[in-house]
């Protein structure tokens, strides 16, 4: 049996899984976003020392939990980038070293690439599909033909949308996570009181830019003076629908153009509940099958690197290597 130990460490969470033929055996993750917390960010000198004590228990604990061994894995996936190039090194490292005492091929992944993976835990989604990958560092449409086969459709080119969360919920001074906090407030929120910007929503091409919303957010809280609680919760609720409405509507556009069998949500942004029911509404207007990753599968975690190690490793699209050598960063 085919059985992959996955190690990811790209930025804040440190983490380990196991997939054995495919399913996901243990999927094992060591946060640290309390010890961020106070700086209201990933302070990437601390996320690189905190993940060197993490990864080996880590590890451990994901073996453990899929009763399995070192000695028993066919070979190790790990997250080559992109990513905060100091946490990266420690995964990268960890794996060659693993490799290299047990004699064990290790196989570099992609970090945005493994997000859609998260959508392959417990079904097969249908390809050709249309991913749209939501993180705090990346807005990508892409066009999955078959694993490891990719048409980049649209990006950001400047802001990423989780990027946009977490700014404008610095000003609106919630704490860290900002992009979750803010998701939270908006609920209680209308998200019709204050109209802002929607970048790019009418262009025909599929990229996207959230730096002209933030700065619009900046001018209207300045304006506003004092802001109280019933400002704040319409603010959160306008600025979340003009990220989501843009978001939509690039997908919808990509849908009418390239007729996919399925459409994909992946990374962080995807927990958000308002985009999870506005992608929802979206296939069911087309017509398409749709996959939205459970909530433990949307953030950071190795389930997602191990799962795209294995699909591509199965079409022959990665050979595992016995004496890899990682650049910090590999793009699509």
């Amino acid at each position: 049996s085919l059985k992959i130990l996955a190690i990811e460490t790209s930025c804040d969470e440190t983490a380990a899984a196991v997939i054995i033929n495919g399913k996901v055996k243990s999927n094992i993750v060591a946060s640290q976003a309390a010890k961020h917390e106070k700086f209201k960010g990933v302070v990437p000198e601390i996320a690189a020392r905190l993940h060197v004590p993490a990864i080996i228990p880590t590890i451990k604990l994901a073996l453990e939990e899929a009763h399995t061994s070192l000695r028993e894995i066919s070979f190790i996936a790990v997250t080559q980038g992109p990513g905060l190039v100091t946490s990266l090194m420690t995964g990268v490292d960890t794996a060659k070293g693993l490799g290299f005492a047990l004699d064990k091929p290790v196989l570099p992944v992609n970090h945005i690439e493994a997000h859609l993976y998260a959508n392959f835990v417990d079904k097969k989604p249908n390809l050709p599909a249309v991913v749209l990958t939501v993180s705090g560092g990346h807005t990508i449409l892409l066009y999955l033909k078959n694993h490891g086969e990719y048409k980049v459709l649209g990006e950001t080119l400047d802001d990423a949308a989780g990027e946009a969360f977490d700014k404008t919920a610095r000003l609106l001074g919630l704490p860290y996570p900002g992009g979750a906090r803010l998701s939270q407030l908006a609920k209680k929120g209308n998200s019709k009181a204050f109209d802002f910007p929607r970048p790019l929503i009418h262009s025909k091409d599929l990229d996207f830019s959230f730096s002209g919303l933030k700065t619009s957010v900046l001018y209207k809280i300045q304006s506003l003076g004092t802001l109280n609680h019933k400002l704040k919760t319409d603010l959160a609720a306008s600025i979340q629908q003009a990220i989501v409405d843009v978001l939509i509507a690039k997908l919808d556009k990509s849908l009418n153009k390239y007729k996919p069998k399925s459409i994909l949500l992946a990374g962080g942004v995807a927990a958000n509940d308002l985009l999870r029911k506005e992608f929802v509404k979206l296939a069911k207007k087309h017509k398409i099958a749709y996959s939205i990753p459970k909530f433990e599968y949307c953030t950071d975690n190795a389930a997602m690197i191990g799962l795209c190690a294995y699909y591509k490793f199965r079409n022959k699209k990665i050979i595992p290597q016995k004496n890899f050598s990682a650049a910090p960063s590999l793009s699509l």
